[in-house]
């Protein structure tokens, strides 16, 4: 490995654990962690509150020029700034859920967003967890996982966060909100959900989180035992 620089890239589709488990692998590693699908919710929630059609995708390209968003790191995982605001929780709610998919795929929005991306993976080493991170964001990456798990588990595991939380929750709407937005992720032209080449599926189905995190570190491990 250059420089003692690991970079590990972890991608699947929504609600597949990325974000909980690339935490605590960064946290194990003492690496950086950056969530990517924050920077696409944080757009997403202004593009919301600015009232702006996502159908007019001129519109919210030129938005993502002049929106700055920042991820700070902290003992708690991530802090979200969308222009110097907080907004860590508004960014999981459902109408961002419903929608940043669609955002994301927007060609001019996905270069830019790659972009910012790549200059957040550089020199240093990482946790990255997303839809692309493997195949665009970071394809040199020294471990490459892409983690599965049935919709309904996925939806389960959605619905669960989403009571603790005190988020009115309906599993069968989740299921189906999954499954759709699944075949969007798989199936958009520009940076479509796929496996990277070279990457370790794991099947988060029957696996707990630390179970998961224990199949990363065993990855990781075997590149810094090389």
């Amino acid at each position: 490995m250059e420089n003692n620089i690991t970079r590990v890239a972890i991608d699947g589709p929504a609600a597949a654990g990325k974000s909980t488990v690339a935490k605590m692998v960064a946290d194990q590693l003492a690496f950086v962690y950056v969530d990517t699908g924050a920077m696409y919710r944080a757009l997403t929630l202004k593009v919301i509150n600015e009232k702006i059609q996502i159908e007019n995708e001129r519109a919210v390209i030129d938005l993502l020029q002049q929106t700055s968003i920042d991820l700070i790191q902290n003992k708690s995982g991530q802090t979200v700034l969308l222009d110097g605001v907080d907004v860590t929780e508004e960014i999981r709610s459902q109408s961002v859920n419903l929608l940043v998919s669609k955002i994301a795929q927007i060609n001019g929005v996905r270069k830019e967003m790659v972009h910012r991306q790549k200059l957040l993976a550089e020199n240093k080493s990482i946790v990255m967890d997303g839809r692309d991170i493997g195949t665009h964001v970071i394809p040199g990456a020294e471990v490459k996982i892409f983690l599965i798990a049935s919709a309904e588990e996925r939806a389960k595991r959605r619905h669960r966060e989403n009571i603790e939380k005190g988020i009115p929750s309906d599993y069968e709407q989740i299921v189906k909100e999954i499954k759709d937005r699944d075949e969007l992720d798989y199936n958009r032209k520009i940076s479509p959900l796929v496996k990277a080449e070279g990457a370790v599926e794991i099947d988060t189905t029957s696996l707990t989180i630390n179970e998961v995190v224990k199949e990363i570190l065993m990855e990781v491990n075997k590149i810094n035992s090389k």
